[in-house]
C-alpha cells in the first residue's frame, strides 16, 4: 500500500473474462492498493471476495467517494457494488496509459480471452481493434500450450527467455499449434525453443489479426495479464524492433484508470453500497425479452428480493434498470422487421436506442 494522503479514496474494478482487478487511488491519482485475482468463472463472488479483501487492506475510515466499472463484466460489477460510473476497457486502459505517459502512441492489450490495440494521437484515441471469435492471439492460447507442455505459465515464461533458436510455430489456430507443437517435440526440438516459438505464433497472430491496418507507432505501451511474460515482452521487441514499454500497474490497467475516470467524474454523492456489499447474498436470475426477434437473454441481479440491475439487452433499455419488467417493455415505436431466418417482415414493438445506457455498444437495433 502506498503513502495515505486522507481518507477519501476512489475505486476502480475491471471484471474480465479470466481476472478482477481493483485498484483504490487517492484524488491525486496514487495508487494505494491494487489486486489482481482469478475470476474462477464466479464474477459476482469474485468481485466481493476482492471488495473484501481492500477492506481488510484499507483503513477503518476510509471513505470511497466514487466508484467507477470496467470490462466485459462491467454493468454485472456496477449493479453488485453501486458503481456511479461505468465505462469500456478502451476508455479505462487509454485513461490509465494517458496518465502514465502522455506521450504514448500505441498501447497493446492482451487479456485471458480477448486481445486490443489502441492508437492514440496528440493524446486522444484516434482508432482501436479488438479479437473477434478466435482466442489464439490471447492468453488462453499460452495457457492451453502451458498446460500441453505440463508446466506452468510462470515455468513458460522464465524457460522461453533462454532460448537463443526459437523453432516456428503455427499460431493462426490453437488446434494446429498443438499439433505443430507435438510434431517439434517429436523431431528434438528443446523445449526452451518451443515455448518461444509459441510467444512468437501469439506476437504474429496478434499483429497480423488485431493490428491489421493501424499505424504502430512508438511509444508503445504493453499492458494488461499477458503483458507480465517475459517471453512475450522479447517477441513484441523482436517483431517490432523497438523498445516495448510494461507499466508499474500493468496488471490492472483497466481498473486504474476506471479509477482515475471516477476521480475525474465530479460525484456529488457516490452510489457505492459500501464494504457491506462484500457479504450480501447476490443472486441472478434471467428472462427473455421478447419486444422484437433479437430475443435478447436479460440478466437480473437481485439482492434478497431486490432488483439492484440488469444486463444483456442490445438496445439498453434494459441496462442497470431496476424498474417492473412491464415499465421498461415495449418502450419503442411500432413497425416492421425482417426476420432473417425467414425472410420475411412481422410487425412488433420495436426497441430503441435508448439515451441513458451505461457506456454500452448498440447493435442491431434501429435509432431513434
Amino acid at each position: 500500500m502506498g503513502k495515505q494522503m486522507n481518507n477519501s479514496y476512489y475505486l476502480g474494478i475491471d471484471v474480465g473474462s479470466i481476472s478482477t482487478n481493483c485498484v483504490v487511488i487517492t484524488p491525486e491519482g496514487e495508487v494505494l492498493c491494487e489486486i489482481y485475482k482469478r475470476g474462477d468463472g464466479h464474477p459476482i463472488e469474485s468481485v466481493q471476495q476482492c471488495l473484501a479483501q481492500l477492506t481488510a487492506q484499507l483503513p477503518d475510515r476510509f471513505c470511497i467517494r466514487g466508484v467507477c466499472t470496467t470490462g466485459s463484466g462491467r454493468i454485472l460489477a456496477g449493479a453488485v457494488v453501486g458503481a456511479d460510473v461505468i465505462k469500456n476497457e478502451i476508455s479505462a486502459h487509454a485513461r490509465a496509459t494517458l496518465h502514465l505517459y502522455p506521450d504514448v502512441q500505441t498501447i497493446l492489450e492482451i487479456g485471458g480471452q480477448d486481445s486490443k490495440v489502441t492508437i492514440v494521437r496528440d493524446g486522444a484515441v484516434v482508432d482501436f481493434s479488438m479479437n473477434l471469435v478466435c482466442a489464439a492471439g490471447t492468453g488462453s492460447f499460452l495457457d492451453s500450450q502451458a498446460r500441453r507442455l505440463n508446466i506452468t505459465i510462470e515455468e513458460l515464461s522464465a524457460r522461453a527467455m533462454l532460448s537463443e533458436n526459437p523453432t516456428n510455430i503455427a499460431g493462426r489456430c490453437t488446434v494446429f499449434a498443438e499439433s505443430d507443437m507435438i510434431h517439434k517435440q517429436q523431431v528434438g526440438h528443446e523445449q526452451k525453443d518451443i515455448t518461444m516459438g509459441l510467444c512468437h505464433a501469439l506476437v504474429r497472430n496478434y499483429l497480423s489479426n488485431v493490428c491489421n491496418g493501424k499505424e504502430i507507432k512508438p511509444p508503445i505501451v504493453f499492458q494488461g495479464g499477458v503483458s507480465a511474460n517475459k517471453g512475450i515482452r522479447r517477441a513484441f521487441k523482436e517483431a517490432l524492433q523497438c523498445d516495448i514499454i510494461i507499466p508499474p500497474y500493468n496488471m490492472v490497467m483497466g481498473a486504474y484508470g476506471a479509477a482515475i475516470i471516477a476521480s475525474k467524474s465530479s460525484i456529488e454523492k457516490t452510489k457505492f453500497r459500501g464494504k457491506e456489499a462484500s457479504t450480501k447474498p447476490i443472486i441472478t436470475r434471467g428472462f427473455e425479452c421478447g419486444d422484437c426477434p433479437n430475443c435478447c437473454e436479460i440478466i437480473e441481479v437481485l439482492d434478497a428480493a431486490e432488483i439492484i440491475g440488469r444486463t444483456g439487452g442490445r438496445c439498453g433499455k434494459w441496462e442497470g434498470k431496476t424498474g417492473p419488467r412491464e415499465s421498461l417493455r415495449g418502450t419503442g415505436p411500432k413497425g416492421h422487421v425482417s426476420v432473417p431466418s425467414t425472410g420475411r417482415e412481422t410487425g412488433h414493438e420495436m426497441c430503441r436506442q435508448v439515451d441513458d445506457v451505461p457506456d454500452l455498444i448498440q447493435i442491431g437495433v434501429p435509432k431513434k
